[in-house]
């Protein structure tokens, strides 16, 4: 289990020199930030709000699903993301719409943007800078800048903190929803329990997100978790896809319960190429927690090995940050057991380079 790289912070540099373990490590530090800086952010309602729509792609684009089905039974009132150009027809000035991008130049949201303005929507906009910046002062809507002080790797993906923090700071000054900030101290003491847990000099199955790391080589990993982590989960997905360069994927109980079982013996080779990895947790839906120990029954009586993550945190939302906390490092830990720079994206960054060129007029 004692694999050298892992238990070396000397040796992962010769890799990772980005220094995406930073932004790991730092993932308390970016909540603590965002919250802070958000109170000073203020936002004026023009109109009762009927509906909220994220728009944000990427990295920019993970805190709207995960606010979406965490804050899931506290929501008064429609709550919506889009990851492409184009708005829902509804949007009017009884919409919140928040425009999301790290860089600012993301075009999807830009298009969204133009789109939110002429509908005569209520924005809001989340933004290290650039583009999505200028259109934000020009017409005067309220902006959360992110300043990055504690993601060293610069990569979004790895920005979570002040993704998922900031979108949750700017639903709050909108009257959206409600975050304590008792809540968000028990959201950065589980980060940090976590991190320790997990750190370079945790070694063997002592430190969990090595075992996850090293359970998932020469794999594809299936996420299965319920309700409340969904955002969470597509979150880890979207982080093992860009930093471990795996083809991860996740499902959900219960709706995999009604068709996905069918499909675990075909083909054959699932047997030998994927794990499913199960994250339990007590806070689900009762009849969750039991759907979650049948459905992993069944796909050990299928012949594909199976791994379970029990989440420990007391509430909601530690859980959330405590499976982000723990598959991050397990992601970056199995880009390190595969011998790679977990953050250049040589394929995402030419193909926006093709689509800039091949689209140019439209």
């Amino acid at each position: 289990m004692n694999t050298p790289i892992l238990d070396s912070r000397e040796a992962i540099a010769q890799l990772d020199k980005e220094n995406m373990l930073g932004s790991i490590e730092e993932l308390g530090l970016q909540v603590q930030h965002a919250w802070e800086d958000l109170k000073s952010v203020h936002f004026t309602k023009k109109a009762d709000i009927h509906n909220v729509v994220i728009a944000g792609m990427g990295g920019s684009g993970l805190g709207a699903d995960v606010i979406k089905h965490l804050f899931k039974e506290e929501l008064q009132v429609p709550f919506d993301y889009v990851h492409d150009y184009t708005l829902p027809g509804y949007v009017n000035q009884n919409t919140l719409v928040v425009l999301s991008s790290y860089s600012g130049t993301t075009e999807e949201p830009l298009a969204c943007g133009e789109q939110a303005k002429e509908a005569g929507a209520q924005i809001m906009v989340i933004a290290a800078g650039g583009t999505l910046e200028t259109f934000a002062k020009e017409n005067g809507y309220t902006m959360y800048k992110i300043d990055p002080k504690y993601n060293p790797s610069n990569q979004p993906r790895m920005a979570i903190g002040y993704a998922v923090f900031g979108t949750i700071g700017l639903l709050s000054r909108a009257g959206v929803i409600s975050v304590s900030h008792e809540q968000v101290e028990a959201v950065v003491k589980t980060i940090q329990k976590q991190v320790e847990n997990c750190k370079v000099e945790v070694q063997g199955e002592e430190n969990p997100a090595k075992a996850l790391a090293y359970s998932m080589v020469d794999r594809r990993p299936i996420f299965v978790v319920s309700d409340f982590l969904e955002g969470a989960a597509h979150v880890s997905t979207n982080q093992g896809n860009e930093n471990a360069k795996i083809f991860a994927d996740y499902q959900i109980v219960p709706e995999m319960n009604h068709h996905l079982l069918e499909g675990l013996q075909y083909p054959k080779s699932n047997v030998t190429t994927h794990i499913f990895i199960f994250v339990q947790s007590l806070l689900y839906h009762p009849k969750n927690v039991i759907r979650m120990q049948i459905t992993q029954k069944i796909v050990e009586a299928n012949e594909i090995d199976t791994l379970a993550v029990p989440l420990r945190s007391q509430t909601k939302i530690e859980q959330v940050f405590e499976m982000l906390t723990i598959f991050g490092f397990a992601g970056f830990y199995l880009a390190m057991l595969e011998g790679i720079n977990p953050s250049p994206i040589p394929f995402v960054e030419d193909f926006k380079v093709d689509m800039k060129r091949m689209t140019q007029g439209l």
